[in-house]
């Protein structure tokens, strides 16, 4: 096993497309992905995980049920195992999420957003 620094500001510049999650690092049974975001995305929770969310870049909003999180460049954010959420970014924003291995973005919900391919870059 080779073990390497990560620069999260270049693996961003090799990613062209928007909602297209790449994973930069493994860590147990955990990815950190990388997401180019500008939509609103579905409501769905996670029953069986929590899930982290970090602003490299710009700014997003995560909907609950009861309130709006907004996060700004720097910013992060745990939401809790079967905790209905909604990613909601206007502009461009770039975000690392962690997640155990295997986690579907779209949770519960499922549906046309859902991404189940993970290039390594």
């Amino acid at each position: 096993m080779e073990i390497n620094v990560i620069n999260l500001k270049e693996k961003l510049s090799l990613i062209n497309a928007l909602h297209e999650y790449k994973l930069i690092a493994r860590m147990n049974d955990y990815d950190f992905k990388l997401i180019k975001m500008k939509r609103e995305f579905v409501w769905h929770k996670h029953p069986d995980t929590d899930e982290v969310f970090f602003a490299i870049e710009g700014s997003f909003d995560i909907h609950l049920r009861q309130k709006v999180l907004t996060l700004n460049q720097g910013d992060m954010v745990v939401i809790p195992k079967n905790v209905e959420h909604k990613p909601v970014s206007k502009s461009q924003s770039s975000i690392l999420m962690i997640e155990p291995t295997g986690t579907v973005n779209t949770g519960d919900a499922g549906g046309e957003l859902t991404d189940i391919v993970l290039e390594n870059i």
